[in-house]
């Protein structure tokens, strides 16, 4: 794809129309069509899910296990799974803030595609991608991204063209660089779709013991193809995963209750209060305790959802 400047007519009326259209809690009212306005550069952690992000202003960085990801306005950000990942905004102020578009990227609309003639070039290929990519959102891209926001002006035309609108968002995803990445959404029988089985079972039991037989078995796997397959897509280990979505389960449950240190500790699946706080003082940089009553001061409820 084409690199895009800053200051293209394309890039300006995405920000103006985020900028109009962003809410508190990053939703909008198109299905899956997510709008982020951050003003701070303060680091998150946060658990992906399948999402195309376009930076219209601003910049962010990410760090998925031991890989660094940065993109900037122009430029976009595909998530092909639900991980764990850290990250931050480049520059963000309130009178200059990060501005940034995230479109869920659903298997039930990539599958169809598939079936239309041809796969796209570029959709090809064997080997298991990383779940995460940046690149340049070429003139085409950003042009379809832009009349699905502007459909938040004209609600009434929106239930039509929007789904048409993100069937040409994924058919121009697929017919590009990460076309491999987005087709493992949609095939059923993809190594993406059978680890995302396991990723999945880690979301909703991160506090139950760990058997690797067990996910292997539960994506259809070998134990060795398993943790190669898990590695590539995620650039973490199963227990390394599983202990990233216990501390950030963890630290909501500060938010909430920041006294209560060794309830949330105990629920998320630790039986010793010291492995818990000195791996929380690991990740977040701070005790449990001191990190979730500093969150708490600095929280703005104003400030919109962050992507990834």
């Amino acid at each position: 794809m084409r690199c895009m400047s800053t200051t293209t007519p394309q890039l300006d009326e995405l920000r103006t129309l985020i900028a109009a259209h962003a809410r508190p809690d990053g939703g909008t009212t198109i299905s899956g069509l997510l709008l982020s306005r951050v003003e701070t550069v303060e680091p998150d952690h946060s658990l992906t899910e399948p999402l195309l992000v376009v930076m219209a202003q601003g910049g962010k960085r990410l760090l998925l296990g031991d890989e660094v990801y940065e993109y900037r306005a122009g430029q976009c950000l595909i998530v092909t799974a639900d991980l764990p990942v850290t990250g931050h905004f480049l520059g963000a102020t309130p009178d200059r803030p990060a501005l940034g578009l995230g479109l869920v990227l659903r298997p039930g609309a990539i599958a169809p595609l598939l079936l239309e003639g041809t796969a796209p070039r570029g959709a090809r290929g064997a080997a298991v991608p990383s779940a995460i990519a940046t690149g340049e959102a070429d003139p085409d891209l950003l042009d379809a991204v832009i009349r699905l926001v502007r459909l938040l002006d004209h609600p009434a035309d929106a239930p039509v063209l929007a789904p048409l609108i993100e069937r040409e968002i994924l058919w121009r995803l697929l017919s590009g660089p990460h076309g491999g990445m987005i087709r493992q959404i949609g095939l059923p029988d993809s190594n993406l779709t059978h680890v995302n089985r396991a990723i999945q079972w880690i979301r909703d039991n991160y506090a139950e013991p760990l058997r690797i037989e067990d996910l292997a078995r539960l994506a259809g796997m070998s134990t060795s193809a398993f943790h190669r397959h898990f590695r590539a897509i995620t650039a973490t280990s199963p227990l390394q995963f599983q202990k990233r979505i216990r501390l950030q389960e963890a630290r909501s449950l500060l938010l909430a209750r920041p006294d209560d240190v060794a309830a949330a500790g105990h629920l998320v699946g630790y039986d010793s209060q010291s492995q818990f706080t000195r791996e929380y003082r690991r990740l977040f940089g701070a005790p449990p305790g001191r990190d979730a009553a500093r969150l708490y001061a600095a929280a703005d409820p104003l400030e919109g959802r962050r992507l990834p």
